[in-house]
């Protein structure tokens, strides 16, 4: 595979998951009805929906941004993770709702590794 089209399906991936986590993040932060009570379901106070959907808004910009696109990868993945904690603390499905965010972190990774070849030298110490 070359890497011009390495690239293309890293930024296709990537683009997909910037869209997503974009829309995920302005639900949160105009407060979409659908939104809150799912949020609510999931034990966090309403008060806490905004610094949420902020933290993933600017964890999403730093993963878009080429400069910080390894840094904005790694909130992603916390942010993930904190996501796959709270539907195993709530007792969801493993499959549909626990490892749904791990899909969508090897994603993050995938896009990331394919887009900037550098990446995972970086993380793995090796040239």
């Amino acid at each position: 595979m070359t890497t011009k089209t390495k690239k293309t399906i890293g930024w296709t991936i990537s683009s997909l998951l910037i869209a997503f986590f974009l829309f995920d993040s302005i639900g949160k932060l105009i407060r979409i009805d659908e939104v809150v009570k799912a949020t609510t379901e999931l034990g966090y106070p309403v008060v806490t929906i905004v610094p949420i959907g902020i933290v993933l808004l600017i964890s999403t910009i730093l993963y878009a941004i080429p400069r910080t696109s390894i840094f904005g990868a790694i909130l992603l993945t916390a942010y993930l993770g904190g996501a796959v904690a709270t539907h195993l603390r709530v007792g969801n499905p493993l499959f549909t709702h626990m490892l749904f965010p791990v899909y969508f972190g090897i994603l993050v990774w995938v896009g990331q590794a394919l887009r900037h070849e550098n990446s995972l030298k970086l993380l793995t110490g090796k040239s």
